[in-house]
């Protein structure tokens, strides 16, 4: 029997949705440039996302494991002297607290890599003076420079740090003398971007409807559906949107046309939230499973084959 639902997990369609070079050059132009054209889709390669490296002190070393969600690089002379340019992008269900810090690990490890490789050209003294041969590095090699942009889904505004001095209890005497590390974020929720790439427009335009907390849920889909049906979104727009926000879709629904489509859709979205409150708050009370079984199908009117399946879906989160 063919399976009707399908998970999503945000970090993979987010992947595949942002592996798309068109997409991934808009949304860079965007943040970095006001929306002006400067980063050409097919000046884009995609680089290896594994970022692990070894810090090491005197006697001291610690392995650091850490991999991004996208990495490209950019093959252009943005500025002056500048040919390669090396694009990151992380995506964020929720508020990550530390997120300056992460992103500061992500670049170093980009740095570190490319330092290591650099490296390795030199096994010998020859041509190098005492400290590049020390330093495993020639006074005039130049790395590659990284940027790094943070998308936040989530339906609360971000209240965490955007810089590390932001994490941290600095003295203003010494603030000055700290050093601070900056990163890029934007707010699905909530942007002025501009966006040229009418994919993402239609993805943000429908995301900023759905994490939208100031109208109710009804009237978030009704608007998402008019959305859709108005712009003829495609189904895979639709699905890294449901996909993005954690929900659970009706691939049935989506193989068919028109109002029956979205609405089945976006139902279903709702009942995932409804269901997930009862779930939270079964277990806030101390209910069994199966006084949480009876209210789900009570409150949704679902069948105990459903309501089983809200449960195993949402009650692993919340124990």
């Amino acid at each position: 029997m063919t399976k009707k639902t399908q998970d999503l997990k945000p970090d993979t369609v987010l992947k595949n949705y942002w592996n798309n070079n068109e997409q991934f050059a808009d949304l860079f132009n965007a943040v970095l440039f006001g929306g002006e054209q400067v980063i050409s889709p097919d000046e884009l390669e995609d680089a290896d996302t594994e970022e692990s490296s070894v810090l090491e002190h005197r006697e001291y070393a610690e392995s650091i494991k850490a991999s991004r969600d996208s990495i490209k690089i950019c093959k252009k002379s943005l500025t002056h002297g500048v040919e390669f340019v090396m694009l990151g992008m992380e995506s964020q269900e929720h508020i990550h607290y530390a997120m300056p810090m992460r992103v500061m690990g992500y670049d170093y490890g980009t740095y570190k890599k490319q330092y290591d490789s650099n490296a390795k050209k030199y096994q010998t003294k020859d041509g190098m003076t005492d400290d590049e041969y020390l330093s495993r590095m020639k006074q005039t090699d130049r790395f590659t420079p990284v940027i790094t942009v943070v998308v936040y889904y989530g339906d609360n505004p971000w209240d965490g740090a955007t810089t590390l001095h932001g994490m941290l209890n600095i003295p203003d005497r010494m603030k000055l003398f700290v050093n601070d590390y900056k990163m890029l974020l934007v707010e699905a929720r909530q942007n002025n971007l501009i966006f040229h790439n009418m994919t993402n427009i239609a993805f943000f335009d429908m995301l900023k409807v759905v994490l939208d907390k100031s109208i109710t849920k009804n009237e978030a889909k009704e608007k998402v559906i008019k959305y859709a049906l108005e712009h003829n979104v495609d189904k895979t727009v639709v699905m890294t949107v449901a996909g993005a926000t954690n929900r659970k879709i009706d691939y049935n629904a989506l193989s068919m046309k028109g109002d029956v489509t979205m609405c089945t859709l976006f139902d279903e979205i709702e009942k995932d939230g409804e269901a997930k409150g009862i779930i939270e708050t079964g277990f806030d009370f101390g209910l069994s499973e199966n006084d949480i079984l009876q209210r789900l199908q009570n409150k949704l009117n679902v069948s105990l084959q459903k309501a089983q399946e809200y449960f195993e879906m949402f009650g692993k989160q919340t124990v």
